[in-house]
């Protein structure tokens, strides 16, 4: 039965108001094989290398059509499109900052020096996979109090010790799993992980990017290429 937590928010999500809401634990990441083999045994009829290549040719699709700025839905799934934001992490857009510090004008704002990049997927499920979902979900309490975020009272050592039992049980760590292990908010989490994850002594490194982003043991040849 899946479980849940009940949290409460953090001041800076919630505008200065108390409120709670349920968040589901993850005890697992399902990878690309994984989900392969449960949609052959699920379909029958297909096998995984026929899977396998509608699935990349569905990736395929998506990384050539939606940057043109077209969306995709997959009726029964749901909506993708992407979400834009500004690049400043290369050098050329910090010496052109500066540029434009030294020669702001009124009519010029600071966004034409800027980049444009892609900075994620968003996806709206389709209402129908929802519903059919809420159907066979039960969900179940596991913790009796209210998770609150609160600046951290553990020590270094001991945050490092509860963000490694978390990536040993579920085979990774989302920044909320850290948070509510560490009782911080996800503000402070999110801070400390960056330097945790930094450090190659703590045995922590992460993989993905912005929404996919999560933190798992590091190998021998993460600590090579630091």
């Amino acid at each position: 039965m899946p479980n849940y937590v009940l949290q409460e928010m953090s001041e800076e999500m919630g505008a200065g108001k108390k409120k709670v809401y349920p968040r589901m634990q993850t005890y697992s990441l399902h990878d690309f094989d994984t989900v392969v083999r449960h949609m052959h045994e699920y379909s029958g009829s297909f096998s995984e290398g026929a899977i396998r290549g509608v699935l990349d040719a569905l990736v395929t699709t998506m990384k050539n059509w939606m940057p043109l700025g077209h969306s995709i839905k997959i009726d029964g799934l749901g909506v993708f499109s992407l979400s834009l934001g500004f690049d400043t992490s290369t050098p050329s857009e910090a010496s052109a900052a500066q540029k434009q510090n030294d020669s702001d004008t009124a009519d010029e704002p600071r966004t034409k020096y800027r980049r444009v990049c892609i900075t994620g997927i968003r996806f709206k499920p389709d209402p129908k996979l929802l519903e059919q979902m809420n159907k066979e979900a039960t969900f179940e309490r596991t913790e009796k109090d209210v998770v609150v975020p609160r600046k951290p009272g553990d020590s270094r050592d001991e945050r490092i010790r509860k963000a490694l039992d978390v990536i040993d049980r579920q085979g990774y760590m989302t920044l909320s799993d850290y948070a509510i292990a560490t009782s911080q908010t996800r503000s402070s989490a999110s801070k400390d992980l960056r330097q945790l994850a930094t450090d190659p002594t703590t045995g922590i490194t992460t993989r993905g990017s912005h929404s996919h982003k999560v933190w798992i043991r590091s190998t021998n040849d993460d600590k090579t290429s630091e």
